[in-house]
């Protein structure tokens, strides 16, 4: 017997195993029922098949049961597989290519002559329930390079063969069958097909190039989506259903907020009450740093000289923009470059002049136009642009600040979110990535100080802000906190974040003077609260479904007549909704009432004061909320007293 490896439990306790034990083994060795409910292990947080052998390493093992999040992703992974086999089923001579787990689902990309449709999809599910109910075990072995390309090339599966091809020498050539159905694939899988259940559906078709390349056959790209059980399924459909009635291009429409056009890919066209509503944002946040932050602006060109000093022209070039004068005998020949950021700029500004220990911490704040360049298949309306404004700042302090500036930024960005209704609140902390730039000793010193401001995170918020660690996941100069919110429908988006950088004032040579009048060099944070604004404008509409406060609302009340005679009370009304800060309008148009409500309503107006004669004479309007049939009948100023307190922004009421 060979010498016995050591494995911890989550409980903590160690036993000893032979090297040769597989994670089956180890459940059998726990009890009987966890064996019969083991679906994979996990080896230091690294899933494998329940067949794998553990190995002479040992480790912390876990045994992982069908209702662990982690064996969601085995279920998709092989739920794509099944999808496979059930396509090749129904129409032989299909191949089959790569099927890859994704967010919330799965793909898978097929090779026919004739692109599937999702007319198809009921047959293809009703095969799939046929294969899982077969429940058939997954196999693994592992194949020599020659033969496996033999085997699929027979079969007709030229992908696969050039897959193989790729698979780096020295790898393993892995071949998982479900009975008499086989694919190359990396693994892990569960112990059988029946373990996926039936919480499964397809969802959509597309095409897409092999290997992502134009120049390459187009394929047919099969979408689907599974989950634990017919529950979670359910919910996530409903919340599908939920975003698309809240998709904010379809609102941007219906509320004439913005628009996008060919000649200006990835770029906003606003209109003017969604420019209204971005300058609120603004405005807003411009209150929120005011006494805190000094507001400054870095010029949108500069030249390509200072962003390969910064390490962007490296790290980063293939996202932005390089311009030059058009007139080819212009003088000046230089590079320039759109910037993608402001932060080597606020490093421009900071080293203006002499700094004292005394002066730090220094905060630069900036709502920056940036551009990036994006794929144009990756361009979404708001939430992925080519040119966007960022709510950048920097602090520029010393080490001994660093943990304080990192809480007041916390404090900044989660009262922030609170405004605006999300209470729900991840902050990631993000270690340091393979490729960085900095030494060893100065991550290590960052992390220290990042580590211990996460805790107090955690323990300040009272159990309401969650906290997690992203291992590799920092920027490439310094370790960071990303702020994750989840939304109205439980989607969850990344916005904030919390950046140390010891590296960028270095590059730059920015210096204060220290207590002993020697330079010192600063830290650097970088911070955003909304990231793009209108990224976050973006998440703002669906959120809230175009049914916004009041505050924030683009046109928060409109006066509407029932007949001509009221035209001149309307118009009164108005003129004293606006002189108590409203953004108030008129809708004086000879249209039945109803028709007037409906409109407006459908254009996510919140307030819809209806006068009529008698209104007029009696000096009242019937009030209408957004979303709601009744209607209050109140005196003017009264109505005009209760909508102006609504309309005060939440960091201005008392």
């Amino acid at each position: 017997m060979a010498e016995a490896v050591s494995l911890t439990f989550p409980d903590g306790s160690a036993r000893d195993f032979d090297p040769a034990a597989t994670g089956a083994d180890i459940a059998a060795s726990i009890s009987k029922s966890l064996a019969k409910k083991a679906v994979a292990y996990a080896l230091d947080g690294t899933l494998r098949d329940l067949s794998d052998p553990v190995g002479r390493n040992g480790g912390r093992v876990e045994i992982v049961t069908r209702d662990d999040p982690r064996a969601l992703e085995l279920i998709r992974h092989d739920a794509a597989h099944v999808l496979a086999e059930a396509v090749q089923e129904l129409w032989p001579g299909t191949q089959v290519t790569i099927g890859p787990v994704i967010e919330n689902g799965f793909y898978y990309d097929f090779a026919r002559d004739e692109p599937f449709t999702p007319d198809d999809f009921p047959a293809i599910e009703k095969k799939m329930r046929e294969i899982i109910e077969r429940n058939e075990r997954f196999t693994k072995e592992v194949w020599p390079r020659e033969k496996a390309k033999e085997v699929f090339a027979e079969k007709g599966e030229t992908y696969k063969v050039e897959l193989i091809d790729a698979i780096p020498e020295g790898e393993d050539v892995k071949v998982y069958a479900q009975g008499e159905w086989f694919d190359l694939c990396r693994g892990p899988h569960m112990v059988s097909t029946g373990q996926i259940g039936r919480a499964f559906k397809l969802m959509n078709v597309a095409g897409a190039y092999w290997r992502g390349d134009s120049d390459n056959a187009m394929l047919t790209r099969i979408y689907g989506t599974a989950w634990a059980n017919q529950e979670q399924l359910d919910a996530y459909l409903h919340m599908l259903e939920e975003a698309e009635k809240r998709d904010h291009r379809r609102l941007g429409r219906e509320m004439d907020l913005f628009h996008f056009q060919e000649e200006g890919p990835g770029v906003v066209f606003w209109h003017p009450k969604g420019w209204r509503m971005f300058q609120n944002l603004v405005s807003y946040m411009r209150r929120r740093l005011q006494g805190v932050y000094e507001e400054v602006n870095a010029p949108q060109v500069l030249d390509h000289v200072l962003w390969e000093t910064s390490g962007h022209w490296n790290w980063y070039r293939e996202n932005m923009f390089a311009v030059r004068c058009a007139d080819e005998e212009a003088e000046d020949k230089r590079v320039f470059a759109l910037k993608p950021m402001n932060c080597p700029g606020h490093v421009q500004i900071f080293k203006h002049g002499l700094k004292s220990y005394r002066d730090l911490p220094i905060r630069l704040a900036e709502f920056g136009a940036v551009h990036r360049y994006e794929p144009s298949g990756a361009l979404h309306g708001l939430m992925r642009v080519r040119g966007f404004t960022q709510d950048d700042a920097h602090i520029f302090c010393t080490e001994e600040q660093l943990a304080e500036e990192c809480l007041k930024i916390n404090d900044l960005i989660l009262s922030t979110y609170a405004d605006f209704g999300f209470e729900e609140i991840t902050v990631f902390f993000s270690t340091r990535p393979e490729k960085r730039v900095g030494a060893d000793a100065l991550w290590d010193h960052a992390e220290e100080i990042m580590g211990g401001v996460l805790k107090q995170i955690e323990e300040r918020s009272g159990g309401r802000v969650k906290t997690a660690i992203n291992p590799g996941d920092g920027a490439f100069y310094g370790p960071k906190f990303d702020y994750v919110l989840k939304d109205a429908i439980g989607r969850e988006w990344q916005c904030g974040t919390t950046q140390v950088d010891f590296n960028m004032p270095n590059l730059f040579g920015a210096f204060y003077i220290g207590k002993d009048s020697e330079k010192k060099q600063p830290v650097m944070v970088h911070r955003a609260i909304c990231g793009s604004m209108e990224r976050f404008l973006g998440i703002l509409i669906e959120n809230y479904a175009g049914h916004f406060p009041l505050w924030f609302a683009p046109v928060q009340v409109v006066v509407a007549t029932i007949t001509s005679d009221a035209d001149d009370y309307a118009i009164k009304v108005a003129e004293r909704l606006k002189a108590a800060g409203l953004l108030a309008e008129t809708d004086l148009r000879n249209e039945k009432i109803n028709y007037k409500v409906r409109e407006h309503s459908h254009a996510k107006v919140p307030v819809i004061l209806v006068c009529g004669k008698r209104e007029a004479e009696e000096g009242t309007v019937n009030l209408r909320r957004l979303g709601s049939r009744d209607q209050t009948s109140l005196a003017l100023e009264d109505a005009v007293s209760q909508l102006a307190t609504e309309a005060v922004p939440p960091d201005l009421r008392g």
